[in-house]
């Protein structure tokens, strides 16, 4: 009886050392691709940021001391917008806004909104979505080139009442079958012109502070 006690007790620490060892493994690998995934969508961002902010345009570095806003009344939505910012000689060149368009058809398009000075677009970039492929991933620059049609826009190109699809009476155009997707990244693209346009100064005095 005293052997088959020993022997059981044997088996349930040799039990629970090979289901520790497991959880380790498991969490092990999951830190490991949780690290892997941020870094590759920190690279993906930073990419991104480059393509639109080149490299002719500041001198500081792009992901360094970003500003953080939550702002439900801006945007339409509670997502955080981080602000990174574009300096040349000291002087803000441009800022780069992750705004998120939350009404996409299947789901929150992530989009970086670059806006100079002025106000004027220097491009947008979508950084990730779930659209229908062949309909709503459209928005990708490897799926075409809509996306480009932002570039150079502004609050007075088109006026603000045209900032919608043309099947809405705006300027821009949608998709064959996909109507909501572009819709979608329309209005996110102009709350963030429109926050840049009613916080430029308290933007720039605090990136000014910040930097200097």
């Amino acid at each position: 009886m005293a052997n088959n006690k020993t022997l059981m007790m044997r088996s349930g620490l040799v039990l629970g050392l090979f289901s520790l060892i497991g959880i380790g493994l498991v969490s092990l690998t999951q830190s490991v691709t949780h690290e892997k995934i941020t870094e590759n969508e920190r690279l993906y961002v930073l990419k991104n940021l480059r393509e639109l902010v080149p490299e002719t345009l500041h001198d500081n570095d792009l992901l360094a001391d970003p500003l953080h806003v939550v702002d439900t009344e801006a945007f339409g939505n509670a997502h955080e917008v981080t602000v990174y910012k574009a300096i040349k000689n000291q002087q803000l060149v441009a800022i780069i806004a992750s705004t998120t368009a939350a009404d996409g058809y299947n789901g929150s398009i992530k989009l970086l909104v670059a806006i100079r000075n002025n106000g004027e677009l220097l491009g947008v970039r979508v950084v990730s979505h779930h659209e229908t492929p062949g309909l709503g991933d459209a928005i990708d620059t490897n799926k075409s080139d809509w996306i480009y049609s932002f570039n150079g826009r502004s609050l007075n190109n088109p006026s603000p009442r045209l900032w919608q699809v043309k099947k809405d009476g705006g300027e821009f155009d949608q998709f064959t079958g996909a109507t909501i997707t572009p819709r979608a990244v329309v209005k996110a693209v102009l709350k963030t012109l429109q926050y840049y346009q009613a916080n430029k100064k308290t933007l720039t005095s605090t990136i000014q502070q910040t930097n200097g």
